[in-house]
Order: structure tokens, then C-alpha cells, then sequence
């Protein structure tokens, strides 16, 4: 059995990081406002899809204040793509509440008491900005962990024990970069690894079997039929309403079933979707039909082509038109 030395694990790694980490955005800043926006953004979100609405967003929303008191469409609407639109109504809650307190806490306890933050967004904003010595524990984390260990038990004890408190921001964002590029899920690249000498997985060609996986659920598979119904620069949508359990106050397009006497026209193309365990297969039409807005049923609503990027639109609905209207991403 291999022992840990955390010294020199901590070395090996480090000097890894410092010469094969990724420039990102959010690597160029102290500030501990866009650190937090851009660990909320990377929740269940891939690196390369979160920089263009990271730095959309802070172009709109540059600081606590214009967060906090950001029209709600406004914000939805910079969020949207980016999916689990629970994080961007927390980010306003907790921009508020920072607010209130007058500057970004510095103490961990008082970050991790923020609306929508867990215990892995408030150890990454404390050790990235504050330098405090919290170990951010996260998917790659778990991997790395969990391999290192040939152990996918308490990975969030080895994980405090081996981090460097002398630096706890480059030590865990070393870790992440590590699990996100070389300690891959499913086929790790052992012999470009850094810190391979202390991995008990590796060394003892176990590397595929940590950590454990779980079963997955088969998908559900559902068939949709969406309809873009044009009238005059604009295009028919529904608002979900207010109380919706998912995505509250985003607009749709009708589908068929929505609108019984529409002319079905040209297919306008088609694609797939998977929201948690569901896979929707998405038939897009073009279709006519006489009624008004107001005759079809309450929430529908007619919204110009020029603005729609304006609207809190759902991914489904945004993917739809993308060829359609030539809607950006």
C-alpha cells in the first residue's frame, strides 16, 4: 500500500499547475464576485460553454449592486441556455444579501450561509479569494480523491488532509484541473499524470474501476411537436406562469396540442434534448392559424423577432428558432 505524504503531493501538483493550467477567464481575478459567479455557472455546466455567458454576464452585471437590482427577465434572459435557472434567481437572493452586509463576506461560514450556496461553491470563493483553508470538493474531486485512495469512500477526508493551507486557491483549482483534463472519467490519461507515483488506483491498474458507479435510471423518451407561428415581425409564445415548478416565468412555443385549429406547415428541422432523466425528441414546424394571441388562451403572447434575445426564452424554445430566425445561442 502506497503511503500519502501530503508535502509531497502538494509539490507535484502545484508545479504541475502552474505550467499546464488553462487560461479561463475567471483565473485573471481576485475579485471574489466573479469567482463566485463563475463556480455557480460551472455547476453541472462544461468549461468551454460557461465563458461566453460569463463574460456576457458580467458585461451586463459587473458588480453586487446591478445584480441585485437587475430586472428579473433582464437576468433570466442573460442566464438563459445555461440551464437550472434556480442558480440565477439564488444569485440575485444572494446579491441582496451581500447587499445588506455592504461588501462580499471575506469568512467562509457567512459566505456558505448565501441563498443557493453549498458547501463546494463556499470552500472554492473562500480558498480562491480569500485564501482560506477549505477543500472544494466536487465531481473531479471525488474522482481524483477516490483513485488516489483506491477508495470511493470519505473522499472529503483525504481531500482536507492533502490540501496545502499555504495555498488552498491554486491547491484546489490544481485538483479540478486534474480530474477536468488528465483524471478522465472514463479513460484517464495515468501516464501524463502528475502525481501517478501516489495514486493507489494507478499503480495497482485499478484506475477504471474508481470511483464506484452508481446505476443509472433508464431515460424516459418523449416526442414533442413545436409550432413557430409568424404574424407581422413576431412570433407566438406562452409565459410559464409564476408558480410553475420549472422554469417559472419562461416563454415557450406552443405545441401542437396547444393549438387546435393551427395549419401545419413545412418541418423546420428537428433535435434532442435531455432534461435530467428525460429525453425529448423535438420535431420543429412552421404553422399559420387566424385566431389572436388573447382567442388561443391566458400567458400566450406575441414577441418581436428583434427583442426575442430580450426574453427569458427555454433552451427547447431558443434551440427551435435557432435556424428558423437565425436566433443566437
Amino acid at each position: 500500500m502506497l503511503t500519502l505524504e501530503p508535502g509531497a503531493f502538494r509539490r507535484a501538483l502545484l508545479r504541475w499547475y502552474s505550467s499546464h493550467k488553462r487560461d479561463l477567464p475567471w483565473r485573471r481575478t481576485q475579485d471574489p464576485y466573479r469567482i463566485w459567479i463563475s463556480e455557480v455557472m460551472l455547476q453541472q455546466t462544461r468549461v468551454a460553454a460557461v465563458i461566453p455567458y460569463f463574460e456576457r454576464f458580467l458585461a451586463k452585471f459587473p458588480n453586487v449592486e446591478t445584480l441585485a437590482c437587475a430586472d428579473e427577465r433582464e437576468l433570466l434572459a442573460a442566464w438563459a441556455g445555461l440551464g437550472y435557472y434556480a442558480r440565477a434567481r439564488n444569485l440575485q437572493k444572494a446579491a441582496l444579501r451581500i447587499a445588506e452586509i455592504g461588501a462580499f463576506p471575506r469568512d467562509h461560514a457567512t459566505i456558505r450561509a448565501l441563498p443557493g450556496v453549498g458547501d463546494y461553491t463556499s470552500a472554492a470563493v473562500a480558498s480562491i479569494a480569500f485564501a482560506l483553508p477549505h477543500a472544494a470538493v466536487d465531481g473531479n474531486v471525488k474522482r481524483v480523491m477516490s483513485r488516489l485512495a483506491a477508495d470511493s469512500g470519505n473522499v472529503r477526508q483525504l481531500a482536507d488532509r492533502l490540501l496545502d493551507p499555504e495555498r488552498p486557491g491554486d491547491h484546489n483549482q490544481a485538483v479540478m484541473e486534474l480530474g477536468a483534463t488528465i483524471c478522465l472519467p472514463r479513460e484517464p490519461l495515468c501516464l501524463l499524470c502528475p502525481v501517478a507515483e501516489f495514486c493507489l488506483a494507478a499503480t495497482t491498474g485499478k484506475q477504471h474501476e474508481f470511483p464506484v458507479r452508481k446505476l443509472k435510471s433508464p431515460a424516459n423518451r418523449v416526442s414533442q411537436q413545436l409550432l413557430v407561428l409568424k404574424r407581422r415581425g413576431s412570433i407566438l409564445f406562452w409565459q410559464r406562469p409564476a408558480e410553475s415548478p420549472r422554469l417559472a416565468g419562461f416563454w415557450e412555443l406552443p405545441e401542437r396540442e396547444h393549438i387546435a385549429d393551427a395549419k401545419v406547415g413545412e418541418r423546420l428541422g428537428a433535435f434532442r434534448h435531455t432534461i435530467v432523466n428525460t429525453l425529448h425528441d423535438v420535431t420543429v414546424f412552421a404553422a399559420t392559424f387566424a385566431a389572436t394571441a388573447q382567442e388561443v388562451g391566458a400567458g400566450f403572447s406575441w414577441l418581436p423577432i428583434r427583442s426575442l434575445n430580450e426574453f427569458p426564452l427555454s433552451t427547447t424554445a431558443r434551440k427551435a428558432l435557432m435556424k428558423s430566425v437565425k436566433l443566437k445561442p
